[in-house]
């Protein structure tokens, strides 16, 4: 559904809200690369993973990490997330382009994802979370 910075004294704070659990991850990554990047366009690359945690709030820590370490090591900017969640298991396929320094350069780098005050909620019409991205 939608993402939305929030004021936070020191990091970056994203409010990310979803109709479902694979909404509110594939919302989570597309916020995170926002942050870091900017726009980015669907250019034929993809990647795939799946992961498992022993909780919603551990499994999407685990998620963005492993979203951070594969842009950091192939230099992919992904701007596609097709996620799905069973129980406390993901799949990931995500799509995206090489890094260009003269379009992807104007964000800030995010170092990691905070464990702290997240939490993924159920509301009625559907979920959010706030998450702290550390920069």
């Amino acid at each position: 559904m939608s993402f939305e910075e929030l004021e936070h004294t020191a990091d970056v704070l994203m409010r990310v809200r979803g109709a479902d659990l694979a909404e509110i991850f594939a919302d989570a990554g597309r916020a995170m690369f926002h942050v870091m990047y900017g726009p980015c366009e669907d250019r034929g690359i993809e990647r795939q993973f799946s992961l498992e945690a022993e909780n919603l709030e551990s499994l999407l820590i685990d998620y963005l990490s492993e979203l951070l370490f594969i842009t950091d090591v192939e230099n992919i900017v992904f701007c596609s997330f097709d996620v799905d969640i069973r129980g406390t298991r993901l799949s990931a396929v995500l799509r995206g382009e090489p890094f260009d320094p003269a379009r992807h350069s104007a964000g800030s780098l995010v170092k990691g994802v905070s464990y702290f005050g997240l939490e993924i909620v159920k509301e009625e019409e559907g979920y959010v979370v706030e998450i702290i991205f550390d920069i």
